[in-house]
């Protein structure tokens, strides 16, 4: 009976919150690397997008507006990862604030001398455990095309935020999901190892497909995979093969096959 209710109430979702066939190709056409999937995975993304929109609330700052176009292009992306996985693994938080372009944040840090340093970083996104989720549609609205990414770096900052909010599930951010202890095991010897060979790669010198921002720490390094994964995956399985298998066991996806 509870799965009955459960299925209703998702359909309503979906059909309160259905995406208009021009709105959903145009974020199709404007993202195409969504588009390497099957008419099912398509179809069910697009359900996903819709109970996504359901339960999440998008706030602009600044006046900026949150268009239709804004939010199903947020959407569409943010739940490429968890097609597999299902959007419960999105339930800790619910506010999404929208900004035009991106956010100074003002930052500190204590060295070993116990002298504070202060510095602004500019952010084009960020996730926190609990929420909200920030992110700037500048950094969005450019296309992401596949066909672009040679010895340039992917960037996709929504992908990005929502690796970190996949990461934190457990509370943690230290690029390492919810697992069970043996998986667990797994996956760390993996990704330390994958994550040493990818700073050995930027100490000397090296392009990377994988952003040289994942070379911070092994979190952010685990956010950088997960977007080159998803947007560029032919060229992220031949750069890093090992930490392309962990993505796709994982999410249960396979994009570059």
């Amino acid at each position: 009976m509870l799965r009955v209710i459960r299925n209703w109430r998702e359909q309503r979702a979906v059909q309160r919150h259905a995406i208009p066939e021009a709105l959903w190709q145009l974020t199709l056409l404007r993202y195409p690397f969504l588009t390497r999937r099957s008419a099912n995975d398509l179809a069910e993304l697009r359900r996903l997008c819709s109970l996504f929109l359901a339960t999440k609330e998008f706030h602009g700052v600044d006046g900026f507006e949150v268009t239709d176009e804004v939010a199903v292009a947020v959407a569409a992306q943010a739940c490429l990862p968890v097609l597999r996985l299902g959007l419960s693994w999105y339930d800790g938080f619910v506010g999404i604030v929208m900004h035009a372009g991106e956010v100074v944040a003002q930052r500190s840090f204590q060295d070993e001398d116990g002298v504070v340093h202060e510095y602004d970083e500019e952010l084009a996104g960020e996730a926190m455990e609990g929420g909200p989720l920030m992110l700037a549609w500048q950094a969005i609205a450019v296309s992401d095309d596949p066909a672009q990414f040679g010895a340039d770096a992917v960037f996709n900052v929504v992908i990005h935020e929502f690796a970190h909010v996949i990461d934190m599930r457990d509370g943690v951010a230290d690029g390492v999901p919810p697992l069970d202890s043996a998986a667990r095991e797994r996956w760390i010897d993996v990704i330390d190892a994958e994550w040493e060979k990818f700073c050995a790669r930027l100490d000397a010198g090296e392009e990377t497909l994988i952003d040289p921002y994942g070379g911070e720490a092994v979190e952010e390094f685990f956010a950088v995979a997960v977007e080159a994964f998803f947007v560029a995956p032919a060229a992220m399985r031949a750069e890093a093969p090992a930490m392309y298998r962990l993505l796709a066991d994982f999410f249960g996806q396979d994009p570059a096959a």
